[in-house]
């Protein structure tokens, strides 16, 4: 048990530089008012924020679900760039669904988004998302931080 204390606390201070270095990442487009960030960048991690397939110019989701899932995509893409980072960086992604029966439809968009190897991923069936959104989608991406 003595020799847990000093791994626990070198763990912890291998993660404070990381956390130091914290950033927000900004789009164009994006929504100066809304309490949060697009993304934040720690060390090599980005955690891009939940994105719905709201169109940045008219702030309009599309009625038609493929669209939407293309276009809450690119919003993602949008924020993978800011920071230097696209598609194949990432590491996990979580999805949210109104309605699992659209499953199908979204994985096959999807897919043609993500390169070999795809991230780790969560499907999650919900009750609602903001606004008209049938979904939204949240990534971690990861790089080597560099020196």
């Amino acid at each position: 048990m003595k020799t847990l204390y000093p791994l626990l606390l070198l763990s912890a201070l291998a993660v404070l530089p990381a956390l130091a270095q914290k950033q927000a990442v900004r789009t164009d487009g994006a929504a100066g008012s809304l309490p949060f960030s697009p993304g934040i960048l720690a060390g090599g991690t980005l955690h891009v924020s939940g994105q719905v397939g709201s169109n940045p110019e008219t702030g309009k989701i599309p009625d038609v679900f493929e669209d939407e899932v293309k276009q809450t995509l690119d919003n993602a893409g949008r924020v993978l760039k800011a920071a230097g980072y696209g598609f194949a960086d990432a590491v996990s992604v979580q999805v949210y669904l109104t309605d699992m029966t659209l499953f199908p439809r979204m994985n096959k968009i999807y897919s043609t988004y993500f390169p070999d190897p795809k991230p780790a991923r969560t499907t999650v069936g919900v009750s609602g998302l903001v606004g008209t959104a049938k979904i939204e989608i949240t990534i971690t991406a990861w790089k080597p931080e560099k020196k």
